[in-house]
């Protein structure tokens, strides 16, 4: 396995990171796939194994469980030293104030909580989930470089936001003197390339690396198109691909046709083009079987031509969504006009909700 540093930082992350969202009891929330602990910690294992050093939970998952089966797993099987352990904060995790969001109270909670549920004394790469509209800013900012300061994270990350606001926040971190974000973790991959109009730009010129979230579009560049899953039944967010349909079934036939040229999976491909991206650090995959880790670290020796490259991309459509900043109401209605039938059925919150 190759290493590489984390944007500017010195810090040496593998180039697949673990996605580590289906660990954790479904029994105590989000979401209701997850694997149990005993399976959890043989695909952790296997990462390890693999040389994948990178794991991205939150405090979200599980409701704090997929954070204590990835602490516990991590002890047993790794050197703490070695490991580079990011989660994120914002998402309730309990009923009552302060429960939710970027507040000086809620991070010094969270944090504390989050370190307890690890297992760990350090988080390696602290990351806001989304951004709290309700509190100011500079409060959550300044908030995040105290617990750096505190020795209780070592690293902070930005999640989907709009390309503005992280130059804004970027800006008022270097003129205060706080620490700043090094990684933006945001959705990307062949279906939905929406950060190449400005996101990306932005990080290149700041240093700063994005780590990939969906990189396989919720499995969608992974299997034939109209193949359903057990998860894709489960969750309301799948519908809303519904506007581009006919040009995402060109990129998957696309990635279906290249993967069979070369004799290999298809996600293989869809992963080996976000590898032609500099801006991209590692992708998140979200592995629920090993040989998804497998698959994952196999496609680090595909190296794609232009002309495969440039076949993947022609069909591709501009998204209505943004990283789950777009109005849900807005969404509903889109979605809704495009396939011809009422939506209402879906929570709100799904349409926006942290992932």
């Amino acid at each position: 396995m190759q290493y590489a540093k984390l944007g500017r930082t010195g810090l040496d992350i593998s180039p697949i990171c673990i996605g580590c969202m289906g660990f954790g009891d479904p029994s105590r929330g989000y979401p209701s796939w997850s694997l149990d602990e005993d399976a959890s910690r043989r695909l952790i294992r296997h990462a390890l194994e693999a040389g994948i050093n990178f794991f991205d939970t939150a405090n979200l998952y599980s409701n704090g469980s997929s954070e204590e089966i990835l602490g516990r797993s991590l002890k047993d099987f790794a050197h703490r030293e070695n490991v580079v352990i990011a989660t994120k904060i914002s998402a309730p995790m309990r009923d009552g104030p302060n429960s939710i969001g970027l507040s000086r109270k809620a991070i010094m909670t969270e944090v504390d909580m989050s370190l307890r549920r690890l297992g760990t004394d350090y988080i390696d790469l602290y990351q806001i989930h989304r951004r709290d509209r309700t509190t100011p800013w500079e409060e959550t900012l300044e908030a995040l470089n105290d617990v750096v300061k505190a020795g209780k994270v070592r690293y902070l990350g930005a999640s989907s936001m709009m390309a503005w606001e992280f130059g804004k926040t970027l800006y008022l971190q270097k003129s205060n003197g706080w620490t700043r974000f090094v990684s933006m973790q945001d959705t990307y991959n062949l279906l939905d390339r929406e950060e190449e109009r400005e996101m990306h730009a932005l990080c290149i010129d700041e240093g700063v690396q994005t780590i990939v979230y969906s990189p396989l579009n919720r499995g969608r560049l992974a299997r034939p198109w109209g193949a359903i899953t057990a998860r894709a039944e489960t969750e309301a967010v799948y519908n809303l691909g519904a506007a581009t349909a006919d040009s995402d079934k060109l990129i998957v036939d696309a990635v279906g046709a290249i993967a069979e040229e070369r004799g290999v999976g298809r996600s293989m491909i869809a992963l080996a083009w976000l590898r032609r991206n500099p801006v991209v650090a590692a992708p998140i995959v979200g592995a629920l079987k090993a040989e998804h880790i497998d698959d994952a670290v196999a496609s680090l020796s595909i190296s794609l031509t232009d002309d495969e490259a440039a076949r993947l991309e022609a069909s591709y459509t501009p998204r209505l969504d943004h990283q789950g900043v777009s109005d849900p109401a807005r969404l509903r209605r889109a979605a809704e006009a495009a396939t011809g039938h009422s939506i209402s059925r879906l929570p709100v919150r799904e349409l926006g909700k942290a992932t």
